[in-house]
């Protein structure tokens, strides 16, 4: 008995030699690679303690296999156990397959995972194949959602030690929300709603250059003044939150104490702002189905500090939900009319795009007119924030696609919103808009798929000449074709007559903002005095959603 004991553990040690050259193959690809170069030779041996012989053993006989296999994660990192599985998920990382977490089981993940972040001593790692195809085939079930900052120092996944498929992040400079019908609070709702998550954690972070932006703006006593950019206009409304903490902490702080208290501030203040203005949100935390919290990071240490509820959690999950400041005009049953002050261009745009967030979510909330606000605009007038110039296409109902009410837009439209005519009805009835109406936002508004911009493109392929044109139609697609010519040209040769059309649309809209500016000296000098702005935009049949050109590249040189 003993003999045939000391026969198996002799053969186990050759075993276990070769096991330990697969496992180096297999989960090197360092070592893989250095063999496959020939670079690197392993083979094994047995050093017999009696005799004091080697006995060269040679190469593994799994070497060809395993260098043509795909490189495998060991056990101990993929945590592949049970235990492991219930870590990270069951394939390894986190999907569709595993069930919801609890909100405190999630707060837990991420407070261990920062913790190993802090020591050093990171556990997440790189994703191999198969995790790859788990993730797309199963699909996402991310135990939080977090709102961070866009901070390239703050690594929302890395700070947390978390793998693919674990958090749901959402970034941007000061980690704020400032529209209710923006992005990320659709993209939250999103989260919560479809894929089950049932932690928002609200993440701010030590010396957060869009705080002190807000902070110095506040100082400066800037709120009230018009923004002139995106960044400004965002610091504007972070600078409400450096307001509170100015008021919190009194007179006689510093800038960078009013900023570092603002941090905090800020992150209450989202947190706020998401139960105040989300409504499906809030039903989600008030239900105890979803928990939201916050807290801050530190640059400094690495460490979050986790901050808890907001201290107005309670209040505001017993109140009523209320409409982003955006739509209250809309939902108090409110009409511009000459009795207004003119719009400056930015609120103006600001109202287009929210309107135009809340027609791509199905929401609208515009179109309920009654009998006191008809009468308010038969007598008191009109003063429409925006003037635009659009298609005639049925497919782009303007005053649809941008939720507003009668009196807020002042529209001219034809086919392929173009101004063949400086004299024509289009320019006389802008300056009309921009005179006597004191309108200051002007949107040239171009859509895909256009079929006047098509014909044009035709025609100009065709090489059809103004002289050949029969009737109106065909000398509106002659001159839309010079459109599609420079977008031909900017192209290239080899560009189909789609992609030609698709490009003359954004040309069609620079263009017609040209004309517009070189046709009119009412215009021009309005926008060059800045009472007035000019911008473009196209409409995404796909979509219903606009997207935003700015001003034409040729501005400065044509004024």
């Amino acid at each position: 008995m003993r003999g045939e004991e000391d026969f198996v553990a002799a053969h186990a040690v050759k075993v276990n030699v070769f096991h330990t050259i697969d496992y180096l193959l297999k989960h090197s690809k360092a070592i893989r690679d250095g063999v496959k170069s020939g670079q690197i030779e392993i083979q094994g041996a047995v050093y017999d303690l009696s005799t004091g012989v080697v006995d060269f053993m040679g190469r593994s006989t799994r070497q060809a296999e395993l260098l043509e296999s795909e490189i495998s994660m060991p056990p101990t990192v993929l945590k592949v156990s049970k235990a492991g599985a219930a870590l990270r998920g069951v394939y390894g990382v986190r999907t569709g397959a595993d069930d919801s977490m609890a909100p405190g089981d999630a707060l837990d993940k991420l407070k261990e995972g920062n913790d190993r972040y802090v020591r050093g001593e990171p556990q997440a790692s790189a994703v191999n194949s198969p995790m790859r195809k788990a993730l797309v085939k199963s699909g996402q079930a991310p135990h939080t959602a977090v709102i961070g900052c866009a901070d390239s120092r703050a690594p929302i996944e890395t700070l947390f030690d978390c793998m693919p498929g674990e958090i749901f992040v959402l970034r941007n400079a000061g980690n704020t929300a400032t529209h209710a019908e923006g992005s990320l609070v659709g993209s939250l709702e999103f989260c919560t709603g479809k894929l089950g998550s049932r932690l928002v954690l609200v993440l701010g972070h030590t010396q957060c250059g869009a705080i002190v932006g807000a902070t110095k703006t506040f100082l400066d006593g800037k709120k009230e003044t018009a923004a002139g950019s995106a960044l400004e206009g965002l610091l504007k409304d972070l600078s409400e939150v450096a307001a509170q903490a100015s008021e919190s902490l009194g007179k006689g702080a510093s800038v960078d104490e009013l900023a570092a208290h603002a941090v905090k501030v800020n992150v209450f203040h989202t947190m706020s702002f998401l139960l105040k203005y989300s409504e499906p949100l809030r039903e989600l935390v008030r239900s105890g189905q979803v928990d939201l919290q916050g807290g801050i990071y530190h640059l400094e240490t690495g460490r979050v500090e986790f901050l808890g509820h907001a201290p107005d959690h309670k209040e505001l999950l017993a109140a009523k939900t209320s409409l982003p400041p955006s739509m209250e005009g809309i939902a108090q049953g409110k009409v511009r009319t000459a009795a207004d002050e003119p719009m400056k261009p930015e609120a103006a745009m600001k109202l287009l795009k929210d309107g135009n967030d809340r027609f791509c979510h199905g929401k609208p909330m515009a179109g309920k007119l009654d009998s006191q606000m008809r009468k308010a605009l038969a007598t008191a007038g009109q003063a429409p924030h925006t003037a635009i110039v659009g298609c005639a296409d049925s497919r782009v109902p303007l005053e649809l696609v941008f939720d507003v009410l009668p009196g807020d837009l002042f529209v001219m439209r034809n086919a392929g919103n173009t101004i063949t005519h400086a004299r024509g009805s289009v320019v006389g009835s802008l300056e009309f808009c921009v005179s006597a109406l004191r309108t200051q936002m002007v949107v040239v508004l171009g859509h895909t798929a256009c079929g006047a911009i098509k014909g044009a493109t035709g025609a100009y392929l065709k090489g059809t000449k103004p002289e050949e044109a029969k009737g109106a139609l065909e000398g509106l697609l002659v001159e839309l074709g010079k459109v599609a010519a420079n977008a031909a040209k900017e192209l290239g040769s080899n560009a189909s007559e789609k992609e030609i059309a698709d490009h003359a649309v954004k040309v069609n809209v620079f263009n017609t903002i040209d004309n517009l500016i070189k046709g009119s000296s009412t215009i021009r000098d309005k926008v060059k005095n800045g009472t007035v702005d000019i911008q473009g935009g196209i409409y995404d049949l796909d979509t219903g959603r606009v997207q935003w050109l700015g001003r034409s590249p040729n501005q400065a040189a044509l004024l």
